[in-house]
């Protein structure tokens, strides 16, 4: 069984710690049926887990290998805590100053100022400042640092030439993956193993992509309480795409002073945003399930259902009671289409 947690981490340098084992809980052991292979790595600031059905455990993992090499390689590219990367380079490029950008990047940016204007600017990847000022990294805004209020923020503030591949920044703004990066790792997982030589799962707590249902049917996938994380609420069974999941988390800052700050920002008041629900996305492509789970808890369940309705899109809300602890679903009719009722 797969756990879905609820968000998606910030991101910190990558380390080279990492478990591998053969076999899972998803059959019995036969020679003439393929096995998982599982291997667990710390990538983009969480433990991804990678399994894959082989018939031959040496080749699985070889090719365990080239899909985390692809997550790295994304890392890599998109990473703010690597000096090198795509997106560290661009933070610090001069106001007005065009940047050239790999084709990979070209795509990506475009895709992004896409969903960024398709969501109404409720996902914004240039949140970076605000991100920072409010402490969201870390135990609150730092001392001495730039006030919430005062943060340059907004991808309208990026300047992409999509036939140049260059991008500036009209303003001191700074990208930043969290609400992407994983999504796009995982597409890209996709892009260079489709799945042909046996059906494989990747585990970013946050979001599950699969290449297809495995030997045994499809996978099955928790998602959790939207209060209580160590609790599953709902249980879903993935044959195909990615779920993605954003709601509240042990990520939200709690100070001092008793209050509780969400860690999602709003990026159109520029200020966090803390519901008593999660809302889980299903869709074909990691990347737009990644950024429609940020988007959809940014609306709200009202705002975000009628939203996701009208487009076609399969997405769902765990709400939870406050008084009891019980959780009300609200879901789409595409979600009720590809999952049905959900197992509580």
């Amino acid at each position: 069984m797969v756990c879905l947690a609820l968000v998606a981490g910030w991101w910190f340098a990558a380390g080279a710690w990492l478990v591998e084992t053969a076999g899972g809980e998803r059959g019995a052991p036969s020679a003439e049926r393929p096995q998982p292979v599982e291997r667990t790595v710390y990538l983009m600031g969480t433990l991804a887990r990678f399994v894959a059905e082989t018939r031959d455990r040496e080749t699985g993992l070889q090719r365990l290998e080239r899909m985390v090499q692809v997550v790295e390689a994304t890392e890599a590219e998109l990473s703010t805590w690597r000096d090198d990367s795509v997106l560290s380079r661009l933070n610090r490029q001069g106001i007005g100053v065009p940047l050239p950008v790999p084709e990979a990047t070209c795509d990506l940016l475009a895709r992004l100022a896409n969903w960024h204007a398709a969501t109404g600017g409720t996902f914004d990847p240039a949140v970076g400042r605000l991100v920072d000022a409010w402490g969201l990294r870390g135990s609150g805004p730092p001392p001495g640092g730039s006030r919430p209020d005062e943060a340059a923020a907004g991808f309208r503030h990026i300047a992409f030439d999509r036939a140049a591949c260059t991008v500036a920044r009209r303003a001191p703004v700074t990208l930043d993956a969290g609400a992407f990066g994983k999504g796009e790792a995982l597409d890209r997982v996709r892009r260079a193993d489709p799945g042909t030589e046996g059906a494989w799962l990747v585990d970013f707590g946050g979001q599950v992509a699969v290449s297809g249902p495995g030997t045994d049917g499809p996978w099955p996938v928790d998602v959790a309480h939207p209060e209580q994380r160590a609790e599953p609420a709902a249980t879903l069974r993935l044959t195909g795409g990615s779920i993605a999941t954003s709601g509240p988390s042990d990520r939200d800052l709690r100070p001092d002073d008793g209050r509780r700050i969400g860690h999602i920002l709003d990026p159109r008041s520029g200020r966090p945003v803390l519901h008593s629900a999660s809302v889980t996305v299903w869709h074909g492509q990691a990347f737009v399930a990644d950024v429609l789970s940020t988007a959809l808890y940014v609306m709200g369940a009202d705002a975000g259902l009628r939203w996701a309705r009208e487009r076609g899109l399969a997405a769902a809300y765990l709400i939870a009671d406050d008084a009891s602890g019980r959780v009300r679903l609200r879901t789409t009719p595409a979600f009720e289409e590809r999952f049905g009722h959900l197992q509580h």
